[in-house]
């Protein structure tokens, strides 16, 4: 039972393209699923001499096509990069609106079932903006190509799972966003994500949003008046859910394994922490699509692009997981489903 997994290049001017040839030159990676990258030929073969990787690139049009053959790379040519202009490492709206494409066809593929998983390399959102999109990333794209409203980033570093409640967004306005519907439906999401992922009884933590979770209306109102009435309705649903835990500790103990997941209440609260413990090794998930997709959980790296000392670890461990995530949703799911000719 292996999975189709499909890879999306990113941003032709950033680490991407070289990353994806450094992940599919390891051999552990096909015994784990097919990988099929969706990008540019020019680039990859570009990329592949700036690597010096021994490897060949078999341009396809439709996944039938496809070897899944370790020393072969699989690619779906968008064709859709010009060279003649391209630079690494500088804002292009044209490589803006193809990382874009990559994602939308990737995540159709997901939809009608062509592909088990879509693994996200980086894409530049000024170029993304340059080219149009007002996209905050590429989560609000993906969620409002699969007509999700109900979503929301979870952060992987080995046993810590961390879901943000906010995005990018100034900390007032994420402040603003701490409202007790909003935390209730995302404490049943991580719930419901927890339980597919194959945790029988997940243990939830909530984050307190002010110092030592208010000290109980010392330093502000948000706990009481927002988090723990959320808290107390999941509870009556069984959910074992608990909070507010000082933002000061709640990470430690989720370090220890106390918990499956910690709730946070905002972008960096998370981010902070988590890059502290594992900065270039942090798999993003969203929580809540209809398919599975993963991501790393860096940039485009534009000031190293094209030098060949990109690290493929983070990208390699965003591929692993999206692998194993789809396994465990195979097995529930009829081999009819499945749709392998697109």
């Amino acid at each position: 039972m292996k999975p189709t997994v499909a890879i999306t290049m990113g941003d032709a001017a950033g680490i991407g393209p070289e990353i994806i040839l450094k992940s599919l030159n390891l051999k552990h990676l096909y015994e784990k699923c097919n990988p099929v990258v969706l990008g540019d030929y020019k680039v990859m073969v570009g990329a592949l001499g700036i690597t010096g990787l021994d490897l060949k690139i078999n341009r396809v049009t439709k996944l039938s096509d496809c070897k899944y053959t370790y020393g072969t790379v699989d690619l779906i040519d968008f064709d859709n990069v010009n060279m003649e202009n391209f630079k690494f490492g500088i804002e292009d709206p044209k490589c803006g609106k193809a990382a874009v494409e990559y994602t939308i066809e990737s995540a159709g593929m997901c939809m009608a079932g062509a592909v088990d998983a879509m693994v996200s390399a980086p894409l530049n959102k000024e170029s993304m903006h340059m080219a149009g999109y007002k996209y905050e990333g590429q989560t609000q794209i993906l969620a409002e190509y699969t007509e999700t409203s109900k979503y929301a980033m979870i952060l992987i570093y080995k046993n810590i799972r961390l879901m943000m409640l906010s995005g990018h967004m100034s900390l007032l306005e994420a402040i603003n966003r701490v409202k007790e519907d909003r935390v209730y439906d995302l404490i049943k999401l991580a719930f419901g994500s927890l339980k597919n992922l194959g945790i029988a009884d997940p243990i939830i933590a909530i984050a307190g949003i002010n110092p030592h979770a208010s000290e109980k209306g010392l330093f502000g109102t948000e706990e009481a008046d927002e988090i723990t009435p959320a808290i107390e309705r999941a509870k009556k649903e069984n959910i074992n859910v608990l909070g507010p835990v000082p933002p000061d500790s709640v990470f430690v103990k989720a370090k220890e394994g106390t918990y499956d997941l910690v709730l946070t209440m905002y972008h960096d609260q998370a981010n902070i922490p988590l890059k502290v413990l594992g900065f270039g090794k942090i798999v993003t998930f969203i929580a809540g699509l209809p398919i599975i997709r993963t991501s790393v959980g860096h940039g485009t790296a534009f000031d190293i692009a094209g030098k060949n000392i990109a690290s493929e670890e983070n990208l390699v461990e965003a591929i692993k997981t999206a692998s194993e995530l789809a396994v465990l949703k195979m097995k529930k799911l009829p081999e009819n489903t499945r749709n392998r000719n697109n």
